[in-house]
């Protein structure tokens, strides 16, 4: 995964802003790890594995803290070794940049880094 696009800013999508087409966000999905794809066009969805409950709730802890920080909050269910996120922009009822970039800082987080 290229370093650039979870250093990238979490910017909200513009007021007038739509969802981006599949065209668009292409790019940013492969630059994802495998964990991750986009739902009906709509959102992101990836799962998270773990070798036990404790490893996964530190997980969801850590981004959660990270939601907080960037005011962009996933949807996230937690269960023994395993962790489920679900995510998309509210403002524009589908995906924008700050989700594929917010997975990207998820996966970072998951690969320890």
């Amino acid at each position: 995964m290229p370093s650039s696009l979870a250093d990238d800013p979490v910017d909200p999508p513009e007021e007038s802003a739509e969802p981006l087409t599949e065209t668009e966000y292409a790019e940013y999905l492969d630059a994802l790890g495998d964990a991750w794809e986009v739902v009906d066009g709509h959102h992101l969805e990836a799962t998270y594995e773990f070798d036990d409950f404790a490893a996964a709730l530190a997980f969801t802890n850590e981004i959660g803290e990270l939601a907080e920080a960037e005011w962009h909050h996933p949807d996230i269910s937690l269960s023994w070794g395993e962790v489920g996120v679900e995510m998309w922009s509210h403002d524009v009822d589908g995906l924008a940049k700050s989700d594929f970039v917010m997975a990207a800082r998820m996966d970072r987080i998951y690969e320890g880094e």
